[in-house]
């Protein structure tokens, strides 16, 4: 049996997947006919000072009939009455003792207000508090939110009013919009959080209707920047999330964020070291049902796999990470064509012929187009595999003896305890001995 329970900062749900602080978790009803679909945990849309939403709010990245491969957002935290958001609060998790409610806090940055909603929080009995320091819209712009997230010594600073009075965990909540994620991570350690939460919205404008020239979501003929999410941003968080994981100024449990909509997805999220995964954008487009795939998806992973618990998977893809200087020069690969897939499309010619290294050789034969790699020009660059409409017709395959290894670190300390200086010259001379393409 596979036990996917997981514990986030002190804060337990039977499983990894928490609904994210956003429309899907805006009320007692949503929440715990989530719970009643299987999800682990909720993190209650944030509440805070008063506000207004808007109509129209949201703007969609739709590609080749694909619809919502991201989301664009104007809303702002729950315009519902707080103290109605506590009374369900506290309804919520009186129901559903084993999973998971973590209330999200914006406020107005003063100490004072602060600890008024941390102290009301805890009274409804839940089970951590995420402060949301990463709203890149509407609340930005009134002092909250990002404008928090995006200065590490304000982070800081209202993370230590809150942990100073919370007698519960306590997870920031990051926004993207930086240069260095750690940073402010860095900040959420100092000030005792017990977990960070990653990533928030990025800041984008999602299009403009061409017939009209207005950008979208439009609002009574005016727009603005607002938060993007879905599928398209999850490479960006999981870059994200790897390098808050491998700081070891941080050393903190991870809440993972961004474009999860399979559990493949998640499992991504897990394996760079998140301890819980939150879901948004995929239960706007197809509701709480997806929790069977997510829980059934990773349950038989893991069991194929032969793990038992999350604790033996998570962070279990952090260590390839390095930087461009550790990588081995010598590792040589070049494509493959699978003659008997192959259907005649030409993608591949055509990508490597404008885009890449000419490296494909296109011949009729028989009355009908033929692909084959010229392997003296194969640089191994992998993008005819990847346009390939294909799956495994085209194959990366290495050539050369993998127990070889030269890092450009390597490379360059050599040259320089040589006296050889580093030129273009001496450059094409290593690769030349060493059997590299060079274009």
């Amino acid at each position: 049996m596979v036990d996917l329970s997981t514990d986030c900062g002190g804060i337990k749900s039977p499983n990894p997947f928490w609904l994210a602080s956003a429309p899907p978790s805006n009320s007692a009803y949503q929440n715990c006919k989530a719970f009643e679909a299987g999800w682990g945990g909720t993190v209650w849309k944030t509440i805070g000072d008063p506000v207004m939403n808007v109509c129209n709010r949201y703007g969609s990245l739709n590609l080749n009939g694909e619809k919502l491969l991201g989301i664009n957002n104007v809303e702002l935290i729950s315009d519902r009455n707080i103290e109605t958001n506590f009374k369900e609060i506290a309804e919520t998790k009186r129901l559903w003792q084993d999973r998971a409610v973590v209330v999200s806090l914006m406020v107005e940055s003063k100490k004072e207000s602060w600890e008024d909603v941390v102290k009301r929080t805890i009274d409804t009995g839940a089970d951590g508090i995420e402060l949301n320091f990463g709203c890149p819209h509407g609340m930005s712009e009134r002092g909250m939110g990002a404008a928090v997230g995006q200065v590490p010594e304000y982070c800081q600073m209202i993370t230590e009013w809150v942990t100073a009075v919370s007698t519960i965990p306590v997870l920031v909540k990051l926004t993207p919009n930086v240069s260095n994620i750690q940073l402010p991570a860095r900040a959420a350690k100092l000030a005792n959080a017990d977990g960070i939460s990653l990533i928030n919205t990025i800041n984008s404008i999602m299009g403009i209707d061409l017939d009209t020239m207005r950008i979208l979501p439009n609002v009574a003929g005016k727009s603005s920047h607002g938060g993007f999410a879905g599928p398209a941003v999850k490479p960006i968080a999981l870059h994200m999330v790897s390098q808050v994981a491998i700081d070891p100024l941080v050393n903190l449990p991870i809440s993972g964020i961004g474009g999860v909509a399979t559990w493949r997805d998640a499992l991504e999220f897990i394996l760079l070291g998140s301890s819980s995964v939150q879901v948004c954008t995929s239960v706007m487009h197809y509701g709480f049902r997806i929790i069977e795939d997510l829980t059934d998806g990773l349950s038989n992973w893991m069991e194929s796999k032969g793990f038992s618990n999350l604790d033996e998977i998570r962070g279990k893809a952090l260590n390839q990470l390095s930087d461009f200087g550790n990588f081995n020069l010598l590792h040589k690969t070049i494509a493959k064509i699978d003659q008997e897939k192959c259907i005649h499309c030409n993608l591949c010619y055509i990508s490597c012929e404008d885009a890449a290294h000419q490296a494909i050789e296109l011949k009729v034969i028989d009355g009908r187009n033929n692909t084959t790699i010229i392997d003296e020009e194969c640089v191994g660059c992998s993008l005819c595999a990847m346009v390939c409409p294909v799956d495994g017709c085209i194959e990366m395959v290495s050539t050369n003896d993998n127990s070889k290894s030269k890092t450009w670190n390597e490379l360059t300390k050599e040259l320089d305890q040589k006296g050889i200086p580093l030129t273009w010259e001496n450059l094409a001379e290593f690769q030349k001995q060493n059997g590299i393409v060079i274009h």
